[in-house]
């Protein structure tokens, strides 16, 4: 009776402790100028800009009302960062885990704080939208105290930004005539959703900075004048304080560091937020690589001169040592090996690949498949479909994921559900050098307590290998997190243990999601094909396109297009000078086909000169 009463006791206090956070939302399009320079529309929440910066604590109740405000877009919500242990639907991108949210139609996230503390962001999942500004810091507190002392928190965000919304940008970017896949570039960066800020601190004190890249695609350099990070967090990992003077930080990823600022209130100095120029195809000369902004000891003293450095030595995150050590998980059960690419496919438009793969999405969200599935077939990777890229892990398994970069630039990669042990990166290797894949048998030691995060880059045409263990039943998402690449298809699906996935009561299917998909005019009990009634039958699925046709390359489709180009300015050429009176006519239509008249008379160009000549020159621009 004593032990039934403590217990009751104990139950009734935790439940006291929990608070249920009740938000109502209504995502849609904002007038806002962030950079100062160019006002557009941007992706607030209602009608505001920029969206709030939300506080939990773990084990509180999130209960977020999304209206889609958007009046010709679908929407999502992605909370990046948390476990969503036995709320899988919740976790929000698009057709992996739910429905779209269609205009006019409301949607509630509806799940527990996991026990994880620390920063987190939440953005929309659904094509472009981050982008054009849904996105903001979710923050997990503890009523533990924090491992480290300091006197006030400061929530500090970066990122690029583009004058044009995604709307603009997309079909410029995906389009046969940008064959090599050249990412748009940005027009400036932004420090808290605004260009060259302002800092203000006081002296004397040690601030507690939540740096979080929101940005949807350039990595950034951030360094200060006279002051130093001592990082003692990252993706919400505590780890052992260390100090440094710059911290390389990636799209979607977050560091907690203190800075203490001085006793002199006499001088501003400079917060340098720069570009990783290493990922820019190219740089306008109207670009501003660093951004000045401003650590305010005064707003009477001036404002600080641009702070440069000699090299970019920055903070090599592998070496970081958890604070609640985890040692290296055991030898694993199950490897996934990938090989990262872009290439071209039939329509000439540029994707990315994983193991020759572009990520097509299904008819029916994955997740929504293997609620769906009968037991017998809930492991069966085919009846996820053959362009999701998905791949079954069992539970409890430990499993490397072996990713070998055969792409000439950076990326920064996220597992949805998880945090993983980053236990190998290699160097970069340089262009004019043949990519290096990772070798089991041939690599330097692996950390004994490895750093965790869930974003974490590989290096050019180098190789990672991330190490975790299955204990989260759920669908997950593993993709880069520059926007662009999801875009061109740089993601797989985890099944990660089905069995148990679809035996849960937790993981039912709320009445609220099945009617959001019947509203967007889509299954949520079919397979990938929206085949409701035999799960191994695909016809109809969404496959990528069709290979180009042997032998083809980018450099062959931009000689094809500008020999396009190239054909149908000399035919409007010929076309204006047959019907217009010119002096000279034959001379200039001899010209512009590049035939040599020396021998020829001007009163009579040879035809079949032109032509050999005209035929010779498209032979040598293909």
């Amino acid at each position: 009776m004593k032990l039934f009463i403590f217990l009751l006791a104990l139950f009734g206090s935790t439940l006291a402790a929990q608070t249920t956070h009740t938000w109502y939302y209504t995502a849609g399009w904002v007038t806002a100028n962030p950079d100062g320079e160019f006002e557009r529309e941007v992706a607030g929440f209602n009608n505001t800009w920029p969206l709030p910066i939300l506080r939990v604590k773990k084990g509180d109740r999130v209960q977020l009302y999304l209206t889609n405000g958007f009046p010709h877009h679908n929407t999502t919500l992605h909370f990046h960062g948390l476990f969503q242990n036995g709320s899988a639907q919740m976790d929000g991108p698009e057709m992996v885990t739910q429905c779209p949210i269609p205009p006019g139609e409301t949607f509630l996230y509806n799940f527990t704080v996991p026990d994880q503390v620390g920063t987190y962001w939440y953005h929309s999942h659904t094509q472009g939208q981050y982008g054009d500004g849904m996105r903001a810091a979710f923050i997990i507190e503890d009523d533990e105290p924090v491992p480290f002392e300091y006197d006030e928190e400061v929530v500090l965000t970066v990122g690029e930004w583009y004058h044009e919304t995604s709307d603009q940008l997309l079909p410029k970017f995906l389009d046969l005539y940008n064959p090599t896949g050249a990412e748009p570039i940005p027009d400036n960066l932004l420090f808290n959703d605004t260009h060259n800020g302002v800092w203000e601190v006081k002296p004397n004190t040690t601030y507690f900075l939540r740096i979080v890249n929101v940005g949807r695609f350039v990595s950034q350099y951030l360094y200060m004048d006279d002051h130093d990070f001592t990082v003692v967090e990252v993706d919400g990992i505590y780890v052992k304080p260390n100090v440094t003077d710059m911290i390389y930080i990636t799209t979607a990823q977050r560091y907690g560091v203190l800075v203490t600022t001085k006793d002199d209130t006499s001088k501003n100095y400079a917060f340098m937020s720069a570009f990783d120029t290493d990922m820019l195809d190219v740089i306008p000369k109207t670009l501003e690589l660093n951004n000045t902004n401003t650590i305010s000891y005064s707003p009477d003293n001036a404002k600080p001169e641009e702070f440069f450095v000699d090299d970019y030595d920055y903070l090599d995150d592998f070496y970081l040592e958890p604070l609640e050590k985890e040692a290296l998980l055991d030898e694993p059960d199950h490897i996934i090996e990938v090989t990262v690419e872009m290439n071209n496919l039939g329509n000439g438009v540029n994707y990315a690949f994983f193991n020759n793969i572009t990520y097509t999405k299904p008819k029916t969200p994955t997740l929504l498949t293997a609620l769906a599935s009968d037991p017998e077939i809930v492991a069966n990777e085919l009846i996820y479909g053959t362009n999701t890229h998905s791949i079954v892990v069992q539970h409890m398994d430990t499993v490397d994921i072996v990713l070998n970069n055969l792409d000439t630039g950076k990326h920064p990669f996220h597992l949805h559900g998880h945090v993983f042990q980053l236990i190998h990166r290699g160097d970069s290797v340089p262009d004019d050098e043949s990519p290096v894949a990772f070798d089991y048998d041939d690599h330097p030691d692996f950390p004994a307590y490895p750093v965790r995060r869930d974003t974490v880059y590989v290096k050019e045409q180098s190789n990672i290998v991330l190490r975790f263990r299955a204990d989260n039943p759920g669908v997950w998402f593993f993709h880069c997190h520059i926007e662009w690449h999801l875009d061109q298809g740089l993601a797989l699906t985890l099944i990660e243990a089905p069995e148990q996935l679809n035996a849960d009561p937790r993981q039912k299917l709320t009445e609220n999601h099945k009617d959001i998909c019947t509203k967007a005019g889509m299954s949520w009990n079919g397979n990938a094909a929206g085949n409701t009634k035999n799960f191994l039958d695909l016809t109809g699925q969404n496959v990528q396109h069709k290979p180009l046709p042997a032998g083809f390359t980018a450099r062959g489709i931009v000689a094809l297009v500008f020999s396009c180009i190239a054909a149908f300015l000399g035919l409007a050429s010929i076309a204006y000078y047959g019907m217009s009176d010119i002096a000279d006519v034959e001379a200039r239509v001899a010209r512009d086909l590049d035939v040599d008249l020396l021998d020829v008379d001007n009163e009579q160009v040879d035809s079949e000169i032109i032509e050999e000549s005209s035929n010779e020159r498209r032979k040598n621009s293909l």
